[in-house]
């Protein structure tokens, strides 16, 4: 039996595995960080048989709450991923299998590879009316890929999409994928009218070093990416910099930042309420964007999410408080759940790489209801 992690967003220490009922792993830590919840290993069993795989230190990650109703994923192919017996029983989570095969995947959530984040912006560049820029490196030395989808001009809105600032919440790269592909799908009557009002500015990953080193949810530094809005650098957070220079060079009528949350089984969007400049022109805004989505896609809803901020007490260092609150715009970070969305459960994948993609292709239709009024 071996166990390994040694691999693009690989995670896992191996503290004994002698016995495939008994086997003991722990989580890795983000680098220079305490945060740590993001796991993908390979198991290459030598029998088939059943392997209970316990997280031993589950009970001091950064989420607990988010293992309570949690169901891992597994995958032979890594390409289909399908939830396993999971439990947790307040210190350690256990993970049970019996492998069809002789090699098989486990992860926090289905992986999005560099590999695969490659293709997607690559493939999207052939597109006529996609431009694929570089701002800049990240501290590892990988690139920061923008894609610009549309043709830039004065009078069109300017659309930012941003996704994946925490590495480990890989549903925001699918959602991305969704997103992507169906605004440039020349056959789709809601992309070709956006493009016609709007000029859509898309960055993917915006972590691409934690994603390949396998975090949670900061960089290669341990700097948490979604608290450097304010004062973003070079030297700890070049993502974050990289990306706000570029849109104080267009600005922004409209954002979405795209994230997973480890305990709520639900997707959500976060709004501004509590930023000095909200307003009821914001306020209507946000509900009707929310009601189209309410509207669309039964995957959505509006009652269960984060306490709204106080008025004037937003966190201005989170991304899409300092975007709402520099540009006036409306600016939502969209939440999908790691476990599964409850109003609409699906026992063998919960929510999924497929069902993220296809959430991303539900925000177009949202959008382009409340273009003309951003």
């Amino acid at each position: 039996m071996q166990i390994t992690s040694n691999f693009d967003s690989g995670n896992i220490h191996v503290v004994n595995a002698q016995d495939p009922l008994n086997i003991q792993l722990e989580i890795k830590q983000d680098n220079q960080s305490e945060f740590f919840q993001w796991f993908h290993f390979k198991l290459h069993n030598t029998e088939r048989c059943e392997h209970v795989m316990h997280i031993t230190n589950a009970s001091k990650s950064a989420y607990v709450e988010g293992w309570e109703g949690y169901q891992a994923v597994a995958s032979y192919d890594r390409q289909e991923w399908f939830r396993v017996p999971t439990t947790y029983d307040g210190t350690k989570l256990s993970i049970s299998l019996t492998p069809e095969f002789d090699s098989v995947y486990f992860a926090y959530f289905c992986p999005y590879s560099y590999e695969r984040h490659q293709d997607l912006i690559h493939s999207a560049q052939l597109d006529i009316d996609c431009q694929l820029d570089v701002l800049g490196q990240t501290l590892d030395g990988r690139d920061m890929s923008l894609l610009v989808v549309g043709e830039p001009s004065q009078t069109k809105k300017k659309v930012w999409v941003t996704a994946r600032q925490h590495p480990g919440e890989t549903m925001a790269e699918w959602f991305m994928e969704g997103f992507i592909d169906r605004l440039l799908d020349e056959d789709d009557g809601i992309a070709r009218s956006l493009l016609n009002n709007a000029v859509f500015y898309l960055v993917p990953n915006m972590n691409p070093d934690g994603s390949v080193r396998g975090h949670l949810r900061t960089n290669a530094v341990g700097v948490n990416l979604n608290r450097e809005w304010q004062n973003p650098s070079m030297e700890k957070s070049p993502e974050v910099f990289l990306v706000r220079e570029k849109m104080l060079e267009t600005g922004v009528d409209l954002h979405l930042d795209i994230h997973g949350d480890e305990a709520l089984p639900y997707n959500f969007v976060a709004g501004c309420e509590g930023i000095p400049s909200y307003d009821e022109r914001l306020k209507n805004l946000e509900d009707k964007f929310k009601a189209i989505l309410l509207s669309i896609t039964p995957e959505f809803q509006d009652e269960k999410g984060y306490d709204k901020d106080a008025p004037g007490e937003a966190n201005l260092t989170v991304g899409s408080n300092w975007v709402g609150e520099q540009f006036k715009c409306l600016a939502y970070t969209v939440e999908m759940p790691f476990k599964d969305n409850e109003l609409l459960p699906d026992y063998s994948v919960g929510w999924s790489d497929e069902r993220s993609s296809l959430f991303g292709r539900d925000f177009l239709t949202a959008i382009h209801h409340v273009i003309n009024d951003v």
